[in-house]
């Protein structure tokens, strides 16, 4: 999720630095817009090394002085479009005027108008300042408007004064932005093991049989749980993904090794999730050669791979257990069918031949069958956004209540 982090001109904007910090704890990716008073205070040197991206300064170029581009002509509407929650911290008694009337005379207050991104301000003033009817006046025309304001704390003002004006706590202003953006921690002390995508059965040097599992689902699910609090193991077959950041990964490539690896693993996990898409035949004897071509029919033998699934049940213990079911038909039959033999907790169906579902898509249209009974239909949603949905539901079998929503507004992901 990408944040834009204001910093406008006060001695408070120090504390902006350490605020990049403890976002990206959060896997948040964050871009910093500095006013021209922000750099009295600090350099913009200091964010671009902590953000490792450019830091915006100026409207037009990137000083004062600097010829303009097409680029930067436009960058605010980029920004603006690309980013999930606008972050002003700290914010002087200045620009609250001026995100309350609606003035756009730098790259800041022109970001503010053309975002349609949730806003978070965190105001730092003398405390007379603060008190002022125009500046509460501000910011109740802000409230209204549905910005959120991070009320700042009382104490010693580096004016010298006592009161209200000096700027919240970083953990204050970040638990605002996680509530804002949907972020839980409600998966800590949990470990989940996922699987994902697909696996490759030799048929010969040179052939193997697999499918067309892109891995995309298995990964956000991996993401969201992460994010969400859990150490995640994710167990992947071969894919082109990166896997998320903070996630141990266990490469494997075939059915047996993947079987190998999720039992292995197991007894560490509260959660086991079987998001691949894992081969359920293999050749019975693969060839140590490749097979030439020949004039007639060629006739290959297969034989079922291990059954990762039901293994799993055997040693299920007290762990929640969730499958997954691609199919193409009688998709409601078949998952409550696979609920019932593989003694899973969830069952994730969907039907892949239904459009915006299934392989090679960046959405997916699932539908959820729980031991208990509830059964759930899901509209088309990103994959990051079913992930939540799952972990949401593995919470509920876990403790027996429905969760808020979950974390929306991450790029799109597929199985």
């Amino acid at each position: 999720m990408n944040i834009a982090l204001g910093v406008s001109g006060g001695v408070a904007a120090y504390k902006a630095a350490e605020l990049v910090r403890r976002l990206q704890q959060e896997k948040l990716d964050v871009q910093v817009v500095m006013t021209r008073s922000a750099k009295e205070f600090i350099a913009p040197l200091t964010f671009a090394a902590l953000t490792g991206q450019k830091v915006i300064t100026e409207m037009f170029g990137g000083e004062a002085g600097e010829p303009a581009n097409v680029e930067s002509a436009i960058e605010h509407i980029a920004v603006a479009q690309r980013i999930d929650l606008l972050v002003i911290t700290p914010a002087t008694a200045n620009v609250l005027a001026k995100l309350a009337r609606g003035i756009a005379d730098d790259f800041l207050t022109t970001l503010y108008l053309a975002t349609t991104a949730p806003v978070v301000v965190a105001p730092a003033m003398n405390v007379n300042m603060w008190e002022h009817p125009a500046t509460q006046e501000n910011l109740e025309i802000l409230r209204a408007r549905g910005v959120r304001v991070v009320d700042p704390d009382e104490g010693y003002l580096a004016c010298g004064m006592t009161g209200a004006g000096r700027l919240a706590s970083v953990a204050a202003i970040a638990q605002v932005v996680c509530e804002v953006l949907g972020i839980r921690h409600d998966f800590d002390g949990e470990t989940v093991l996922v699987t994902a995508g697909p696996t490759c059965e030799d048929l010969d040097p040179v052939r193997f049989l697999t499918n067309r599992s892109s891995g995309k689902m298995g990964y956000a699910l991996a993401d969201a749980a992460q994010r969400r609090g859990a150490r995640v193991i994710l167990v992947s077959g071969p894919t082109a993904l990166t896997p998320p950041t903070g996630v141990e990964c266990v490469q494997v490539r075939t059915a047996e090794e993947m079987h190998r690896a999720v039992l292995e693993r197991a007894p560490e996990c509260t959660v086991v999730i079987k998001a691949a898409a894992v081969a359920d035949f293999r050749p019975v004897v693969p060839h140590a050669k490749k097979i030439k071509r020949g004039a007639g029919r060629f006739t290959l033998e297969l034989e079922p791979t291990p059954d990762i699934l039901a293994d799993l049940a055997r040693v299920k213990g007290d762990r929640i257990l969730v499958g997954f079911a691609a199919e193409t038909d009688h998709v409601a039959e078949h998952a409550r069918e696979k609920l019932a033999a593989k003694r899973a907790d969830l069952i994730v169906a969907n039907d892949v031949t239904q459009h915006g579902a299934g392989f090679d898509q960046d959405t997916n249209v699932v539908s959820l069958f729980a031991r208990d009974g509830r059964e759930l239909s899901l509209p088309r949603l990103s994959k990051f956004d079913v992930a939540n949905r799952v972990l949401d539901e593995i919470l509920h079998l876990r403790h027996g209540s429905r969760q808020a929503p979950a974390v929306h507004g991450a790029p799109p992901s597929d199985r």
